[in-house]
């Protein structure tokens, strides 16, 4: 499964997911967001973390609110169309 948005900015990155849930028999789609970190480890193999440090936290903020305007703007509730993976950058 692939993420339906994915957000950059720097080594962070946030993707949006889409589920479907069926409350009072009616299906809904549940947006959920995942943030994690790419580094390289000492053999210099990437991996991902969801830890941060103090001048990461701007980036994460950012790549949240990226996340935000993803879920409640047009292209989040949309027309029930299937939304395309999208990836924004920003270095």
């Amino acid at each position: 499964m692939a993420p339906i948005k994915k957000f950059s900015a720097g080594t962070i990155s946030c993707a949006l997911w889409e589920n479907e849930a069926k409350v009072d028999g009616r299906k809904l789609r549940i947006m959920k967001a995942t943030i994690d970190r790419r580094y390289r480890d000492k053999d210099g193999t990437w991996k991902s973390t969801g830890s941060f440090g103090r001048s990461e936290l701007p980036l994460v903020i950012f790549c949240l609110m990226q996340a935000f305007s993803g879920m409640v703007g047009e292209g989040a509730e949309g027309s029930g169309d299937s939304p395309s993976v999208e990836e924004e950058t920003v270095r």
